[in-house]
C-alpha cells in the first residue's frame, strides 16, 4: 500500500481538458519540438517533415512560419478515401541543422544518416501503441520512399498522431487482410496499411513532455466544434496541473479544425 499511497499523493490535482482539432495538432507539434531526438537533430543534423495535416503544425513550430495546411497534405479521410492533387501538394520540410533547405528527395535519401530525423504521421492507432499508415501508392509512397532507409540506416523516426485516431483492432492483423489489389470496392482510394515503427507523439506524450503531467485518453470525438476531438484526464501537482490547464485552455483559441475544400478529381 506504501507505493500505491505515495503514487496517490503526487497526483493531489487533476482536470479535464477538451482539445478541439487544431489545439490537439498543436499540442502534438510542440510535443515532437520538446523530443531530445528531435533537438539534437535540429542542432547537429537533418530532420524532414513529411507531409500530413499534423505535420503541417510541426513544420510551423520549427519554422516559426505559416504553412498552408491543406498543401502540406498528400491523403485523408474526407468523405471518402482522398489525396490532394499533386498540383496542390507543396514539398516536405528539410531543415539542415535548423535551417530550411531545398533539398530534392534523391539528394534528401542520400544525406539521411543516424542521428538524423524522420517525422511521419500515421492514420491508426491501436490499443498496443502500433501505428498503421494508409498507402494509397502502389510503390508506397512516402513510406516506400523515406521509412526503409531511415530504419535500415540508423535515422529516428517520429510519429506525430492523435489519440482521437485511436481503433480497438490490431494494426497488424488490419496490415495482414488490406492491400491495394485486396479489395473489391473502397470509398475513394483503395489502400493498404503499414505498420509503423518509431517515437509515438499523441496528446498525452505531449502533455507529459511539455508539462510534468500525467495524462490519460479519456474520450474522443464529440459534435460541432468538437468533431475529432480529444478529451484528456491531466493529474498531479497542484501548480503542475494549474500551469498546464491554463496553457491547454489557450489552445483553444488555436485556429478551428482544418476544412478541405479540395477538388480529388
Amino acid at each position: 500500500m506504501g507505493l500505491y499511497r505515495t503514487a496517490m499523493e503526487r497526483e493531489k490535482a487533476k482536470a479535464v481538458v477538451v482539445l478541439h482539432q487544431g489545439a490537439a495538432k498543436r499540442l502534438i507539434a510542440k510535443g515532437v519540438v520538446a523530443l531530445p531526438q528531435v533537438k539534437r537533430a535540429l542542432e547537429e543534423g537533418m530532420v524532414v517533415v513529411t507531409l500530413g495535416t499534423t505535420n503541417a503544425y510541426v513544420a510551423e513550430e520549427l519554422t516559426g512560419r505559416p504553412v498552408d495546411k491543406v498543401s502540406h497534405c498528400a491523403g485523408y479521410i474526407g468523405r471518402e478515401l482522398a489525396v490532394v492533387p499533386a498540383e496542390r501538394r507543396g514539398k516536405e520540410l528539410v531543415l539542415v541543422r535548423g535551417t530550411p533547405v531545398e533539398l530534392p528527395p534523391e539528394e534528401v535519401l542520400e544525406r539521411l544518416s543516424a542521428g538524423d530525423v524522420v517525422i511521419k504521421g500515421g492514420n491508426v492507432l491501436d490499443s498496443a501503441g502500433n501505428v498503421g499508415v494508409f498507402v494509397a501508392s502502389r510503390n508506397g509512397g512516402t513510406v516506400g520512399r523515406y521509412v526503409v532507409p531511415a530504419l535500415a540506416r540508423g535515422a529516428e523516426i517520429v510519429i506525430p498522431i492523435s489519440r482521437a485516431k485511436s481503433i480497438h483492432g490490431s494494426v497488424l492483423t488490419l496490415s495482414r487482410d488490406l492491400g491495394i489489389e485486396r479489395l473489391q470496392a473502397a470509398m475513394g482510394y483503395p489502400i493498404g496499411l503499414y505498420p509503423l515503427q518509431g517515437t509515438v507523439v499523441t496528446e498525452t506524450e505531449a502533455v507529459e513532455l511539455l508539462y510534468g503531467v500525467r495524462a490519460r485518453h479519456l474520450a474522443s470525438c464529440g459534435v460541432g466544434p468538437g468533431e475529432g476531438a480529444v478529451t484528456l484526464l491531466i493529474s498531479g501537482e497542484e501548480d503542475a496541473v494549474s500551469r498546464a490547464f491554463a496553457e491547454l485552455k489557450r489552445l483553444s483559441e488555436e485556429e478551428p479544425p482544418l476544412v478541405f475544400d479540395v477538388d480529388t478529381g
